[in-house]
């Protein structure tokens, strides 16, 4: 007797959208035009809600790579993941944008590539042929603007303190931070003011206008500002810490509330007191500042609203040929607190 191995059971194939018509009783035409959200033609609410619910239960996602071929672009903005460390107030920025390039029907990715950066980064982003890419801190420059945009980018937007050419740019004024965090230092009284630079790599792309905002604010006048190289590490911070009397600092702008709380917690474990013998001041305005004892002062930063930004996205990605729009993103106010 002949045995006939058992063959395996086809897989299911993927449900299309003539399924959903037939399933909804409609035209391929009304499932596409419900399903992407067109405005252009007049569909009935309870039409709408047939093709939907006829999707769902069929489990049909349209196909991306179609739609792009149909519509000319893709709906991709890609976000590289930032070559720096991203805090919290980074993190809700970004989660807001998401949210609302959602609602404009763009599907956003963010993008890690591990060691790679400038020119060569943009060639990766470019091989995913995005519709519009956000390019956080420095890492993208001119040439690479040129190759994303070689490759069908509609819009290049830069977010950092620099612009970039051929991109539109979201300019974020990190001297305007260390200029208000010292100043107010200065007119606390303070006059031997220290200033953390992170020794995190990345981040001097911020430490660096922070550092100078600081200098100018006090130039002219008899106070002095010393940078003071940190680690976001309790070591670290505890050796910062036996140096503070030294040093004869009074005062210091610790870069971010993160910095802030590490050295403060150290300068008290040096038997330092705060505001005392070292008025202490962040910047972000993050909630666990408002808890410490001395409640910390710090910058409060008003980054742009993500609709706002994610209109500027859908606006640039419909007008591919407009010249570059250049944006202050970033405001700075200071809260007074305990902590200095």
């Amino acid at each position: 007797m002949v045995q006939i191995p058992n063959q395996p059971a086809p897989e299911p194939s993927a449900p299309t959208s003539a399924d959903v018509a037939r399933l909804a009783g409609v035209s391929r035409a009304t499932v596409s035009y419900v399903l992407n959200n067109a405005d252009a033609v007049r569909i009935s609410e309870p039409t709408r809600r047939r093709v939907r619910e006829a999707a769902r239960e069929l489990g049909y996602v349209p196909h991306a790579a179609a739609r792009s071929l149909r519509a000319g672009h893709s709906r991709m903005v890609l976000m590289p993941t930032p070559s720096f460390p991203a805090g919290p107030l980074y993190s809700r920025f970004l989660a807001e944008l998401q949210w609302a390039l959602g609602r404009l029907e763009y599907t956003v990715v963010q993008h890690g590539t591990v060691g790679v950066r400038g020119d060569e980064a943009a060639r990766a982003w470019a091989e995913l042929r995005p519709v519009a890419v956000l390019a956080p801190g420095s890492d993208l420059g001119p040439r690479g603007v040129e190759i994303l945009k070689r490759s069908g980018a509609r819009a290049v937007l830069t977010l950092g303190p620099e612009a970039v050419d051929g991109a539109h740019a979201l300019l974020t004024d990190q001297e305007g931070v260390g200029r208000g965090a010292t100043r107010h230092l200065y007119d606390r009284g303070r006059r031997t003011i220290g200033v953390v630079v992170p020794a995190e790599r990345g981040l001097d792309v911020f430490s660096a206008p922070r550092l100078a905002g600081a200098r100018h604010a006090v130039a002219g006048t008899d106070a002095t500002v010393t940078a003071l190289p940190l680690a976001y590490d309790e070591g670290d911070a505890a050796r910062l810490a036996a140096r503070w009397r030294p040093l004869g600092l009074d005062a210091v702008f610790a870069y971010n509330d993160e910095y802030a709380m590490l050295l403060m917690r150290a300068l008290q474990d040096e038997g330092l007191d705060i505001p005392g013998d070292a008025a202490v001041i962040g910047a972000d305005d993050l909630m666990l500042g408002r808890l410490l004892r001395p409640r910390l002062s710090t910058v409060h930063l008003e980054l742009p609203a993500g609709r706002d930004l994610a209109a500027l996205v859908d606006r640039a990605v419909h007008d591919p040929g407009a010249a570059p729009e250049r944006h202050k993103v970033l405001g700075a106010t200071v809260v007074h607190r305990e902590s200095s």
